[in-house]
């Protein structure tokens, strides 16, 4: 772990290879798991803003669910999530004519119908921020759905850092990015 700003980051996201490989895990952290994607208070006005832009491209599964739900939903903690389709996947989930899920958000951003590309924490995965008092803590989520990621990542030689730039760069900034390339640069020399 080391520091950037006012954030604590894990080495893993150096150290670990990782690039999406859809053909092979079909979307699949899109539909597995026992919550919704986290969003972020900012998001919250957002979602709700770009939802009639948004609607045409989801299922009728995923419009009812938002009917009932909402745009975003707060857990029993507090926490902010998009809503669920009967307890499975995310209510943004579309599927193509493949099988592969893709996001209803970003189908309608790159169609130039809205200019949210989706909730950053969807953008960065598989790094996972965790917000405390006084800092962000920045890490990596190993799942075995990305096994496939894991090994085009490695076969690619992207590390995980590299594969989420634009993310990174979207949540935390250039200059926090580049501070990130400087750390990498001198514990590539320091390895040497």
């Amino acid at each position: 772990m080391f520091q950037l700003g006012k954030t604590i980051v894990s080495e893993d996201i150096i150290n670990k290879d990782f690039v999406c490989n859809l053909a092979a895990c079909k979307g699949e952290c899109c539909v597995a798991g026992e919550a919704g994607a986290p969003v972020e208070q900012d998001e919250v006005k957002i979602l709700r803003d770009i939802y009639p832009r948004v609607k045409p491209f989801l299922r009728p599964e995923g419009i009812q669910a938002i009917a009932e739900q909402g745009t975003h939903i707060e857990t029993e903690f507090g926490d902010l999530e998009t809503p669920l389709v009967n307890g499975a996947e995310c209510a943004y989930v579309t599927f193509t004519d493949a099988g592969v899920a893709s996001c209803g958000i970003e189908d309608a951003y790159n169609a130039g119908e809205v200019d949210f590309r989706k909730p950053v924490s969807c953008h960065l995965y598989p790094v996972r921020v965790q917000k405390y008092s006084e800092f962000e803590a920045v890490n990596y989520h190993s799942w075995p759905i990305c096994d496939d990621a894991c090994t085009l990542g490695k076969e690619l030689q992207v590390p995980v850092y590299k594969f989420t730039k634009d993310a990174l760069v979207r949540k935390f900034g250039e200059d926090w990015y580049h501070e990130l390339e400087e750390v990498v640069g001198k514990m590539e020399k320091d390895a040497q």
